[in-house]
């Protein structure tokens, strides 16, 4: 009996599938693999600890969060576009917030680090940390609410 209930455990675990990475890929490489060396000459202090070592800026500190102007936010290590200016929305929560990624820009994995399963977000070209996504988005677009790092993106206005 108790390897039966052991068997479901397992299945039902196996079995279960997060929604928010229902339309892009899990990437386990990247096209953009360079040394810690190299990433620590390219990137500032703060970016290397966001995009290399999976940090979180502190709340409301990106000039990024309150930017309103037309286009898209590029990843700050290699310059993959990720979100447009359209997408973004106030979350209040102190990071730029999307509520949806461009198709192909950002990958996907599970992140366990405070005791519970969350949706990190990478840059599918280099794989650098983004921020998370959450289902507490607006309703009436996608649901979806990407939090990002500032300090992980670069913002290129629309000409």
């Amino acid at each position: 009996m108790k390897k039966y209930i052991l068997l479901l455990l397992l299945i039902s675990l196996l079995s279960c599938k997060g929604n928010a990475q229902e339309d892009a890929p899990v990437v386990k490489s990247y096209p953009i693999t360079k040394t810690e060396a190299e990433w620590k000459s390219i990137l500032s202090e703060q970016q290397f600890y966001v995009l290399r070592q999976a940090g979180t800026e502190r709340a409301f500190t990106s000039s990024l969060n309150k930017n309103y102007e037309k286009g898209t936010y590029i990843c700050a290590a290699c310059e993959t576009p990720l979100f447009k200016s359209r997408h973004k929305f106030d979350s209040g929560t102190g990071w730029p917030s999307f509520d949806r990624a461009i198709k192909g820009g950002v990958a996907y994995s599970t992140d366990h680090k405070i005791g519970y399963a969350r949706t990190e977000e990478h840059c599918a070209t280099c794989g650098g940390h983004l921020g998370h996504v959450f289902s507490d988005g607006p309703k009436q677009t996608t649901g979806k609410r990407h939090c990002i790092n500032g300090v992980a993106l670069k913002f290129v206005p629309e000409i």
